[in-house]
């Protein structure tokens, strides 16, 4: 599937040690939304801090604590994705958010002071997209096929790539031409990986729906952070588009 947060081998490998499920202790949409709630919560938090430490004149500790969240977030991330399935999800997946937070809000507002009222319409586009694809995924619009979930595999696959790429070609100060310019191809580029992220939405809804009632009710906050993963992933998309956009103006 395209989120390897979502991996189908982390639902058919869990050990819930001889406990049949039943309804109460398995895994539910609407437990999955509220605890995807709950981790939209404590990310916003965090965000705002980071986002007051900066224009509070305070850049140099809001970018400190941006780079613990982003390499904090990261491991954090891994090792949800990677280490056992277990009640502790409960605490794994808020920290996760409260990194993630810490991350996004001072550079958001970093790019906001460049661009006033981008991340204003970043959040906008964020949230209209994600209920979009929800009414999309629930409508059948777009149908979740086996073919559907290995094609957008191979578009995140390949963006993950270009971005891995870029980071090492960033060590000896080259940039892949055009991709991440204000051009028209970098803008055309943005668009797409938008696009992808977006689908990523709708792996996302598909697999926590055929797995619900199969899976413990921890799995909750293995889903939620699964989706809070892809949501940011689209925000900040979404937020490097209006900034070429913007930069053209």
């Amino acid at each position: 599937m395209a989120n390897p947060t979502l991996r189908e081998e982390v639902f058919n490998s869990l050990d819930n040690r001889g406990d049949s499920l039943s309804v109460e202790k398995s895994m539910t949409e609407t437990g999955t939304l509220l605890k995807t709630l709950v981790l939209g919560g404590l990310l916003t938090l965090s965000a705002a801090y980071t986002w007051y430490l900066v224009n509070s004149g305070f850049a140099d500790k809001a970018f400190l604590l941006g780079n613990i969240g982003f390499i904090g977030g990261f491991i954090i991330a891994l090792f949800i994705c990677w280490g056992p399935k277990n009640k502790y999800l409960c605490l794994t997946a808020p920290i996760y958010a409260l990194l993630e937070g810490l991350m996004l809000g001072g550079y958001s507002a970093a790019l906001n002071a460049i661009y006033p009222g981008i991340v204003s319409q970043a959040v906008i586009g964020t949230m209209m997209t994600i209920f979009a694809m929800y009414i999309v995924y629930a409508t059948k619009i777009i149908k979740v096929t086996d073919t559907f979930l290995k094609t957008v595999l191979i578009a995140t696959m390949a963006v993950a790539g270009i971005y891995i790429l870029q980071l090492f070609l960033s060590l000896f100060h080259i940039t892949i031409p055009h991709l991440f310019s204000n051009s028209l191809i970098g803008i055309g580029f943005s668009a797409v990986v938008c696009i992808i992220a977006a689908f990523n939405l709708l792996v996302d809804f598909e697999f926590i729906n055929r797995f619900k009632g199969m899976a413990p009710s921890y799995m909750e906050w293995y889903g939620a952070f699964s989706l809070m993963v892809t949501i940011v992933w689209l925000y900040l998309e979404i937020l490097r588009l209006l900034a070429k956009i913007s930069s053209r103006r």
